[in-house]
């Protein structure tokens, strides 16, 4: 299934989609407009709604393309889902369904809130990135090494099986951050190179991370500083020009 073949709306929630697990959310935290005094404001619903459609029709085969680049072997066949519920901030993830088929998925909220197709271009290359890069499976198995090594230190100081699963959850908890923040930065990096072969601007995109407040370089942290993100996509963007 390719193109906007693989678009679904989802009228009932994000189940129809049977996803495993997710990461790299964009825009969790609800817009702060105050932050751009630049800020021309939303469009009009049926102008937002175009450009992403438009978007996902030039940017999802260039996605899919450089994943069978990077990836030969990886399923490449992207699912794009919207979260039709009501009240839901904006918001992107990229996860897997049972079979292994990427998807990547967006909220009303968030096609809404973007001001130009730049924007929703880098979103959704930065979400596919995430795929690409092979994010998932790698937060697992540290999120699985750092519950076994938790356990293990827990059980030899003679804690209690309560003890013992309080520590593995906090080590699963750990070791799942432990690279969030790279890999937040590398999903940043690759969405550039995609939203560029695409035709878009991923640097008047990353105007996104003015409308967001800047989580700082907070330890274990899931998301590096605004700034950072933004000197990551300027340097990519330097580099091809």
């Amino acid at each position: 299934m390719r193109g906007l073949l693989g678009f679904v709306l989802l009228a009932g929630g994000l189940s129809a989609c049977v996803p495993v697990t997710a990461t790299g959310p964009v825009a969790t935290p609800a817009p702060d407009v105050s932050a751009n005094a630049a800020d021309p404001g939303p469009l009009a619903p049926e102008q937002a709604a175009r450009n992403f459609v438009s978007v996902l029709e030039r940017l999802e085969p260039v996605a899919e393309q450089v994943c069978i680049e990077t990836r030969p072997r990886a399923n490449c066949d992207f699912l794009i889902v919207v979260d039709d519920r009501p009240n839901q901030p904006p918001n992107a993830f990229q996860t897997l369904d049972r079979d292994g088929r990427p998807v990547v998925g967006f909220t009303l909220a968030l096609i809404a809130d973007a001001r130009n197709p730049d924007e929703v271009a880098f979103v959704v290359g930065h979400e596919a990135a995430h795929h690409i890069a092979n994010h998932i499976p790698q937060t697992q198995q540290t999120a699985v090494t750092g519950a076994m090594v938790a356990g293990v230190l827990a059980s030899m100081t003679g804690a209690s099986p309560d003890q013992i699963r309080a520590a593995q959850q906090a080590g699963a908890t750990f070791g799942a951050r432990s690279y969030a923040k790279e890999f937040e930065l590398e999903a940043d990096a690759l969405g550039a190179e995609i939203t560029l072969r695409a035709g878009y601007d991923p640097i008047r995109g990353s105007a996104f991370f003015d409308r967001l407040p800047d989580p700082g370089d907070q330890f274990l942290g899931t998301h590096p500083p605004n700034a950072q993100r933004k000197e990551t996509i300027r340097r990519v963007v330097a580099k091809f020009q």
